[in-house]
């Protein structure tokens, strides 16, 4: 029997309607008897699946249409039209069942109550998903290990710094053992050590428990360290979904060749080969479309006295930004 998908979205779309109003006392007076609406198309028919065990990249720039997305797979809010599943279930009807194979994480959000410690809200979680007691204290303590909470269970949530917080954060939202992640924007003001440690945490917790994550992040280090496919939406529409090492190829259609010269009179003469990114001194850094790459590189070697040169693909930072120029072009 084929294996079945954590996530499934067929046609989703999400509609608001919004109030408008022009500024100023006349106006406000006049809404008061005659309103004005427009629709706001925040998701337009999106599709996309994952399978039991990926970790993947949801990627787009501020309302792209991303948190309305993972808010309607997590049930909060209802679509327009569209279906979705997740796990087999309909996620706004908010099945028992459902929300407790779910969690969902937002980084500018707290789920532990503010002036108790940490532990107290644990046991409030225990309680609420009905976690027996043995696979709570497991799972607390692998939690606590992978996490380095120790020091912090006993603490006044109010007392923590943002990244110490974040990682309490993550530890209450996956007490259950969730089969599905979403996390949306995790690493959030918190400083690169806390991001690194936060990543090892959910490839380990995606290693042991196979769970399903779909990740949001601005951090693309986020993204390139955790996940091999990722989905890009724009202005509510999906605009790639495959293998995050192809997306260069198919928005990037150039290479960049990095070369340490000997003096600046070869540093300018590279300039001759292709397109100059950047330039520092004698070290010069080239765009050349990527089929051209091979012969305008054996060219290099030959004619410039070379000290060291490097292929590579361009930053997927500026990937990205190469597709939403695309878009808005």
């Amino acid at each position: 029997m084929a294996e079945q998908p954590h996530v499934l979205v067929r046609d989703l779309v999400k509609t608001y309607r919004v109030h408008e109003r022009e500024a100023g006392a006349g106006a406000s007076f006049r809404s008061l008897f005659k309103r004005k609406y427009k629709e706001v198309e925040a998701v337009k028919g999106v599709s996309f699946q994952l399978m039991p065990g990926e970790v993947v990249g949801f990627l787009g720039p501020n309302g792209a249409g991303k948190t309305t997305t993972l808010k309607m797979l997590s049930g909060l809010l209802y679509p327009t039209s569209g279906e979705a599943r997740v796990l087999g279930f309909e996620p706004w009807k908010r099945e028992a069942a459902y929300l407790r194979q779910l969690s969902y994480v937002l980084g500018n959000r707290s789920q532990l109550a503010w002036d108790i410690p940490a532990m107290d809200s644990y046991l409030v979680n225990q309680a609420i998903y009905e976690i027996p007691e043995k696979q709570f204290r497991e799972t607390l303590d692998e939690l606590v290990a992978l996490l380095d909470l120790e020091k912090l269970l006993k603490k006044p949530v109010r007392g923590l710094s943002l990244g110490e917080r974040m990682k309490c954060e993550l530890a209450a939202s996956l007490l259950h053992r969730p089969q599905v992640l979403f996390l949306d924007e995790p690493t959030l003001g918190v400083d690169v050590t806390m991001q690194n440690r936060i990543r090892q945490f959910v490839a380990e917790h995606n290693r042991r428990y196979n769970a399903t994550v779909l990740l949001t992040s601005h951090y693309m280090a986020d993204v390139t360290a955790l996940c091999k496919r990722v989905i890009v939406i724009h202005h509510g529409k999906l605009l790639y979904d495959g293998d995050l090492a192809a997306l260069s190829e198919k928005f990037a259609p150039f290479k960049q060749v990095r070369l340490d010269l000997q003096d600046m009179a070869s540093a300018e003469r590279a300039k001759e080969f292709g397109e100059v990114h950047s330039q520092e001194g004698t070290k010069v850094t080239l765009r050349l479309p990527r089929e051209k790459t091979s012969s305008v590189v054996a060219r290099l070697l030959a004619e410039l006295p070379v000290i060291d040169l490097t292929v590579e693909d361009p930053a997927i930072e500026e990937v990205i930004d190469q597709v939403f120029q695309g878009v808005e072009a």
